[in-house]
């Protein structure tokens, strides 16, 4: 008889165990929810000083990870988004600050030599001249940092109309550096050149090519003087296009590098009277490359060598006349 007990108690005590084991899953599961809930109500609101935190929860429920693994992806999206908005902040904070500067430097001088203009009747008519022409340029500077600004702007806001057409990037090429032959020859900088004879055809915009190697070849002039020396070369290939501006000047830090192509970015001794600078020129540059289909790179040793690497899809246009 007490054998028959205990097998009749057996499948009631399997009972109490299988209900105590659920109301202990269904206890833990309820924490984890009231955990999940409350770590959510303070990651929404924006009074909060904490920051995102992924939310921490060892359970067995499947459809509980599930749903954890998908708050915790939208929470690192949301710390992702909010570091970006950090870094846009202060970098227009810097752009601010840098248009400031580029803009108060030319007016301070258009201004002094307009008051010398307006309170020194007895200047020299060469003198009067020699003074109207620094506001000329002057001016000129100002206004052309100011169509860069919105020129960039344009670009960023995908506003910028840019008609492509088969280009000669090799006589591109040649027609820009003849443009510096001058300049470069008064300041006593070589030149090397490595541009084939033939066409070399992409599909791009021929001014906004042109403004690409304007902005690199005076980058490289303007900081790259002291080397004496300035290279432009073009490698082509069935499937590529290359075109690189070297110099031999004092170059970018390894650390610096990959910030040059961000708006309003300058070294900070080239912000003296020497060496400077919109800021704008290589932001500009790599928005229209990335129009034109192409990558910008830059490669620089200090002191050594700095080169300035354009890539553009080849073209499979071929010109009357010409096989390839």
């Amino acid at each position: 008889m007490r054998e028959l007990g205990w097998i009749l108690l057996l499948p009631a005590a399997v009972l109490l165990i299988f209900y105590i084991g659920e109301r202990l899953r269904s206890r833990k599961l309820r924490s984890d929810l009231l955990y999940i809930n409350r770590k959510l109500a303070e990651l929404a609101n924006p009074d909060s000083t904490l920051g995102p935190e992924r939310l921490l929860v060892v359970t067995g429920e499947p459809e509980l990870r599930d749903l954890l693994g998908r708050i915790n992806l939208l929470i690192d999206r949301a710390a992702q988004s909010a570091s970006d908005h950090a870094s846009a902040e202060q970098a227009m904070r810097r752009m601010l600050a840098n248009v400031s500067h580029d803009l108060k430097t030319p007016l301070t001088v258009v201004m002094g030599y307009a008051e010398m203009l307006d309170r020194s009747p007895g200047l020299s008519e060469e003198e009067r001249r020699g003074m109207l022409g620094q506001v000329y340029r002057k001016t000129v500077e100002v206004h052309e940092r100011i169509n860069a600004f919105f020129d960039l702007s344009k670009l960023e806001a995908n506003d910028y109309d840019l008609p492509l057409a088969p280009v000669d990037a090799a006589e591109l090429c040649r027609r820009r550096i003849l443009g510096y032959f001058d300049l470069l020859r008064d300041r006593g900088i070589e030149i090397g050149l490595h541009l084939p004879e033939e066409p070399v055809w992409i599909y791009a915009n021929a001014e906004a090519l042109e403004r690409i190697l304007d902005n690199l070849l005076s980058n490289a002039i303007r900081y790259g003087a002291d080397g004496g020396w300035l290279e432009l070369n073009l490698n082509a290939s069935p499937q590529s296009v290359r075109i690189e501006v070297i110099d031999r000047g004092r170059g970018i830090p390894a650390s610096e590098q990959l910030r040059v192509f961000e708006r309003m970015y300058t070294l900070d001794d080239s912000r003296n009277r020497g060496f400077q600078g919109s800021g704008l020129g290589l932001a500009i540059v790599k928005r229209l490359t990335e129009r034109l289909g192409g990558t910008v790179s830059l490669e620089s040793e200090p002191g050594i060598r700095t080169c300035f690497s354009l890539t553009f899809p080849a073209s499979p246009y071929t010109p009357p006349g010409y096989s390839r």
